[in-house]
């Protein structure tokens, strides 16, 4: 076969193709700049609603890339070629992915649901069923970051957010808060409750509307024990907790009603 024959065959075979190669480019131009649309459309969606930015991100990006496989798989298509053996191709290689990233999705999938659903969210502070406490500073697609009352940064992975119990403890606009208070058993029980009552009645931390329960909880081996527990702003929880410790234990003091020590009677028998 001589060169002029195979620039005529090629010549030929390109006369013929030239219909579906145009109409296989005007799809792909098309199919691109609609794509594009698509995606600005459901930006603008989402800008609309109160959407998590990095689930929205990543919506987005997802909704792009699997738009531009479909048209490419179209284009492949016009273009005479078989596209089911494409097709299952990309069925295998994502079953491969998954399953090698089998742990990732899970995390992923848990993100998903935390951005969705808002079990929690940025500053709240929770514990998880593994004991992690900490405020929540980020929410991200795979993990979730806590910050401990130490300034320990801990990563957790949403899977494990999502599937297990945990506590999101400022979650409420309101808090419980609970003391302990002990006085000495030959101290007045009705003046150690009446001091109690007062410092949490001027405290302005106290939800005093809520009402609160005060009373003797416990004859303890060393202390009569007063068991209090309020409703505080979320906000204010620590400051009311050693607000009324410190109040309740200088206020004890200067009225001359102990907090007794520990203390064990010791017995010396004498052999005679």
């Amino acid at each position: 076969m001589d060169i002029q024959t195979i620039i005529d065959f090629i010549g030929t075979k390109a006369l013929e193709l030239a219909p579906q190669l145009a109409g296989a480019l005007l799809v792909l131009v098309l199919g691109w700049i609609g794509t594009g649309w698509i995606v600005k459309a459901l930006k603008r969606l989402f800008k609309r609603t109160d959407f998590d930015e990095a689930l929205e991100t990543f919506i987005v990006s997802l909704t792009g890339i699997a738009l531009k496989i479909i048209l490419i798989v179209i284009v492949v298509g016009m273009l005479g070629v078989q596209t089911s053996s494409l097709v299952a191709l990309l069925g295998a290689m994502g079953l491969a992915i998954g399953l090698a990233l089998q742990g990732s999705l899970s995390n992923f999938a848990g993100g998903v649901l935390i951005l969705v659903f808002k079990p929690f969210k940025v500053g709240d502070l929770i514990q998880t069923d593994s004991g992690y406490k900490g405020t929540v500073q980020e929410i991200q697609i795979f993990n979730t970051i806590l910050v401990s009352a130490t300034k320990e940064t801990i990563v957790v992975p949403n899977g494990n957010l999502s599937n297990n119990p945990l506590v999101n403890i400022t979650g409420s606009p309101e808090m419980g808060i609970e003391y302990t208070f002990g006085i000495g058993y030959e101290d007045d029980i009705d003046t150690a409750k009446e001091i109690i009552r007062t410092i949490l009645d001027e405290n302005k931390n106290i939800l005093t509307d809520a009402g609160y329960k005060l009373g003797v909880r416990e004859l303890a081996d060393n202390s009569v024990n007063f068991y209090v527990r309020a409703t505080v702003l979320a906000d204010n929880y620590w400051d009311a907790l050693f607000e009324i410790t410190e109040t309740v234990k200088k206020t004890f003091d200067a009225q001359g009603i102990s907090i007794p020590y520990p203390q064990r009677d010791v017995h010396i028998i004498e052999n005679k």
